[in-house]
């Protein structure tokens, strides 16, 4: 036996403009039928949390699936699933598409190439599904924007999730996060990993879905951003406590990446306080009290 629930929509054009939109979400569990052999025009992201059962994608061959795992359909490839006819599986699914499905891909969060993958756990991704699910109420006038949102979430839950995925981080994405502010090449922070640049660039691409210089740079710049904001801090500082020895570099880098130079962001930005910002991380839910 089985128990299905799923609802479909239609969003209208303008919500393609989000650049994500969800098209349906579904929950299941039990021996449920198998599905296919067919072939979508969208994405689906069809989460397996409990049971076990079997995929086969173009090349023919049947792969074994055990719960926590993620099954990757999308366009135009050939698939065939279906749960253990014994045990059967509980599975949660989200249908979605959008032109911004194409960015999620170049970063890795989709991966058309590994349509099985294991995950460490699927809490967070059925946690979204069932925001999803939720949103999905008839008569609901969000519907459509709230669930593109969701969808993002969603990819964002399932990278998470993934069981190459260390809970405490990339220990190589770390350490590269932890050095940024130190003068090295790619070279340099590579040698210092025991790793070849090529396999330096492999990592944090895998990891992070872009160049180790690229990696680096988004760190440099967020960080140089917080000093012009929260201190007063002269430019040529900034640079430097960021790792860049020559000022007017690091100024017509940040003109270029960030659209406006460091002292109009400054101008823009600035919030100077006594004391400068708090490093702890707030809690939205349990605010700190404000005394007088």
């Amino acid at each position: 036996m089985y128990h299905t629930w799923m609802r479909y929509f239609t969003p209208r054009p303008v919500h393609h403009r989000l650049g994500l939109v969800c098209l349906g979400v579904g929950l299941q569990h039990g021996t449920l039928p198998t599905v296919g052999p067919r072939t979508l025009d969208h994405h689906v992201a069809v989460v397996i949390s409990a049971g076990g059962g079997w995929f086969r994608g173009p090349d023919g061959r049947r792969a074994t699936v055990t719960a926590p795992a993620l099954i990757w359909l999308t366009p135009g490839v050939p698939h065939h699933y279906g749960p253990d006819p014994a045990c059967g599986w509980d599975e949660s699914f989200v249908d979605f598409t959008g032109p911004a499905t194409l960015t999620y891909t170049e970063l890795g969060y989709i991966e058309p190439d590994r349509a099985l993958v294991p995950l460490s756990d699927a809490g967070g991704a059925r946690a979204v599904v069932g925001r999803i699910a939720r949103a999905a109420r008839r008569g609901n006038p969000l519907l459509e924007v709230e669930t593109a949102a969701a969808v993002h979430e969603l990819l964002v839950a399932l990278r998470r999730a993934r069981a190459d995925t260390s809970a405490g981080g990339d220990p190589v994405l770390t350490a590269l996060a932890r050095d940024a502010f130190r003068p090295l090449s790619v070279a340099e922070h590579a040698a210092r990993h025991g790793m070849s640049p090529a396999e330096l660039r492999t990592a944090v691409r895998r990891g992070a879905g872009c160049s180790p210089k690229d990696y680096l740079l988004g760190i440099r710049l967020g960080r140089a951003k917080e000093l012009l904001a929260a201190t007063e801090l002269p430019v040529a500082a900034v640079a430097r406590r960021v790792g860049y020895e020559d000022p007017a570099y690091f100024s017509r880098l940040f003109t270029r990446r960030v659209g406006i130079a460091p002292i109009r962001f400054r101008d823009q930005q600035g919030r100077a306080v006594p004391g400068g910002w708090s490093n702890r991380i707030p809690d939205p839910e349990h605010p700190p009290t404000i005394t007088t």
